[in-house]
């Protein structure tokens, strides 16, 4: 009996992987989706960015998310890790925003609802399914997968979506991945009661400390519960030769903001790190295969975009190769166009990735002027805005000339991290 040939094989079941998933089912496509774990499982990145909504208004998801009770963000707040100075986004203040809250989530609860949403539009899902190997043929790709029980099996579809996320499954199979020389970071972190939160519609704020070469991010997720964390360089993390808790707090001590904030705070379950490494893979495509999310390029996650971008992709990804499969031609133009497009999306952010870690960068930032409507335009960028056309653009573009001049004169007050 000859092997089952999907539409679409995707792998993983993260945001990207769930998103795309339900754009092609509702596309009528058949949908085969293998996720290492089982679900729900532990995940950071928690704080989502306003036009998330959209996205979930059009796989249908959004009234399971508002049911599960989800904290509602209104903005984010960005202070200097002295305390002298800081600087506050809301949304609905974005001259070009279109959506001006998101939601703050733990992301267990989250990725676990878009997955059943996807298995309820119709995708088969296999969870504790590892790929091993892909393979692009001519006719069909080949999936080499083997689940957490040691059955070893291999799957068939016309197009395949890779949405590992920093697994990078595709991109580490053909040593594609470039990881930005500056950006080899790592985070400490963990999960807080009793942190100190501000008053209002601020209470749910994520907050960004920024300290001389590194910072800390506070989301809240429950009443109760804060996600805190510390991103830093990997070398240096090594160099102090301290358990992760311990490195911890000593940052949390050489910072005023912090020690308020963290003085009656009581952690639930034990400090963690990850790598951060920044990467992105040389291309964003093959034969029969497109990447999303971070299994395109993963960066530093100081302005929350991971979620939003990977799920943005997904639907990109989901959108070419339907097109393709009705049209039934050579997918390559579309999904170069699509590898343009993603890449055009992702690129203010790393410029914006890049330039956080300078002190000029900081020092225009943390002074927004209204002239030009400057801050406006990048608030709606922050949000999630990738269309705003001519009249953001050049404001952006303003904006980082600004940061260059900055650099060599001082156009705005100097600023100081001790």
């Amino acid at each position: 009996m000859p092997a089952e040939v999907y539409d679409v094989v995707v792998i993983g079941g993260g945001p990207g992987g769930s998103s795309s998933a339900c754009y092609l089912r509702q596309a009528g496509l058949k949908v085969l989706l293998l996720e290492r774990e089982h679900f729900p499982r532990f995940h950071i990145g928690e704080s989502l960015l306003p036009y998330n909504r959209r996205i979930f208004e059009e796989i249908g998801v959004q009234s399971k998310l508002e049911a599960a009770g989800f904290l509602r963000k209104f903005g984010a707040q960005f202070h200097l890790g002295n305390g002298s100075k800081g600087t506050k986004f809301v949304f609905k203040e974005g001259r070009f925003t279109k959506f001006s809250e998101a939601i703050q989530v733990e992301r267990a609860t989250f990725d676990h609802i878009l997955l059943k949403h996807a298995a309820e539009l119709g995708t088969e899902i296999h969870e504790g399914w590892t790929v091993k190997r892909v393979e692009q043929g001519s006719e069909v790709a080949e999936v080499q997968a083997v689940s957490d029980k040691g059955e070893a099996k291999t799957f068939k579809a016309r197009y395949l979506i890779d949405a590992s996320g920093r697994g990078n499954m595709t991109g580490n199979q053909e040593g594609i991945r470039e990881v930005h020389p500056r950006l080899k970071k790592l985070a400490v972190f963990g999960h807080f009661k009793h942190v100190k939160r501000d008053e209002g519609p601020k209470e749910t704020d994520t907050i960004i400390v920024r300290l001389d070469n590194k910072w800390f991010w506070l989301i809240p997720l429950t009443a109760e519960k804060t996600s805190v964390g510390c991103v830093m360089d990997n070398v240096e993390f090594g160099t102090l030769k301290q358990s992760p808790a311990e490195v911890f707090q000593r940052f949390v001590a050489s910072s005023l903001p912090m020690r308020e904030r963290m003085a009656k705070a009581e952690l639930c379950g034990q400090i963690q790190t990850t790598g951060d490494f920044s990467y992105r893979n040389k291309s964003f495509y093959g034969p029969r295969l497109l990447r999303v999310g971070d299994a395109a390029g993963f960066m530093d996650p100081i302005f929350s975009a991971g979620v939003f971008l990977a799920m943005f992709s997904g639907k990109l990804a989901a959108k070419a190769i339907t097109e393709t499969l009705k049209k039934n031609d050579d997918p390559i133009p579309r999904f170069q166009a699509y590898e343009r497009r993603v890449y055009d999306s992702m690129k203010f952010y790393w410029q914006m990735v890049e330039n956080f870690y300078t002190t000029p960068f900081m020092e225009v930032f943390l002074e927004p002027r209204k002239r030009f409507d400057m801050p406006a335009a990048v608030n709606a960028v922050l949000a999630g805005e990738l269309d705003g056309g001519v009249g953001m653009r050049w404001r952006l573009r303003l904006f980082f000339f600004i940061v260059r001049m900055q650099a060599r004169y001082p156009l705005l007050p100097r600023i100081s991290f001790q």
